[in-house]
């Protein structure tokens, strides 16, 4: 029987800029357990007169990773819970954490492929504690990022994903930049629609294990998008959050 997830005290180990909006908090756990790539913690501030705010963040490390989790954290305007971890939250502070928690919307090597991961804006984040994994595990199955962001600064993770892309094992990764584009821009640049998801689920063949995260007309679209050009819907599992969380 599986215990019950306790609230626990975690320590900020570092902070990482990932963009102008973006931070990826590193957080030390003294009751630490792996989790599966996909799921995400719960972060509950309580103020002096007793008031409480909670969010749910995914897990953007891998779960090879021991002792610590990485969640990596927008800052939405007028967010209670964003706005402190941005502006208030240094090194050393405590935190107050549930998880891991989900078992719908994860991924495990074991699992095996093709993989598809779509992702809009800060979507990503799930997705990349996948494509962490997968790194870690030295998995070779075949897979395939498809990340819509208004710009390229807005892409979290940009180095890294190059980097992964290049690795030889396997993943590529493709880009829509939907509002503006870099001089020189090679990639997409509109919002998602069927003959980008068909030329993006290609070179997979078959029916992929399809994940997409991020606002909800993006995950809509695209899950819709994807039936419509073969890709059988009991293949696509889905993660969506409100306009406010980030839209691409």
């Amino acid at each position: 029987m599986n215990r019950p997830i306790q609230w626990q005290i975690a320590t900020v180990a570092a902070i990482k800029p990932e963009t102008a909006h973006v931070k990826t908090f590193s957080l030390a756990l003294p009751d630490w357990s792996a989790h599966r790539a996909g799921q995400h913690y719960d972060v509950r501030l309580t103020a002096a007169d007793g008031y409480q705010a909670q969010r749910s963040y995914s897990i953007a490390s891998a779960p090879e990773r021991a002792g610590q989790v990485d969640l990596t954290v927008e800052r939405i305007e007028d967010g209670e819970v964003s706005s402190y971890l941005h502006d208030v939250l240094v090194p050393g502070d405590k935190l107050e954490v549930r998880g891991p928690i989900g078992g719908y919307f994860v991924w495990e090597a074991r699992q095996g492929g093709p993989l598809l991961l779509i992702a809009g804006g800060s979507g990503v984040v799930p997705l990349m504690a996948m494509l962490r994994h997968r790194a870690a595990a030295a998995a070779k199955v075949p897979a395939r990022l498809l990340y819509s962001a208004r710009a390229w600064d807005d892409v979290i993770y940009r180095d890294e994903l190059a980097q992964l892309g290049a690795a030889g094992s396997g993943l590529e990764v493709a880009y829509t930049l939907t509002r503006s584009q870099p001089p020189g821009w090679q990639g997409y640049a509109r919002r998602l629609d069927n003959a980008m998801l068909a030329e993006v689920a290609a070179p997979l063949r078959g029916a992929p294990q399809v994940f997409i995260c991020g606002p909800t007309l993006l995950v809509e679209a695209a899950a819709n998008g994807l039936v419509q050009v073969g890709v059988p819907s009991k293949q696509i599992r889905t993660e969506r959050f409100g306009p406010s969380g980030g839209s691409a």
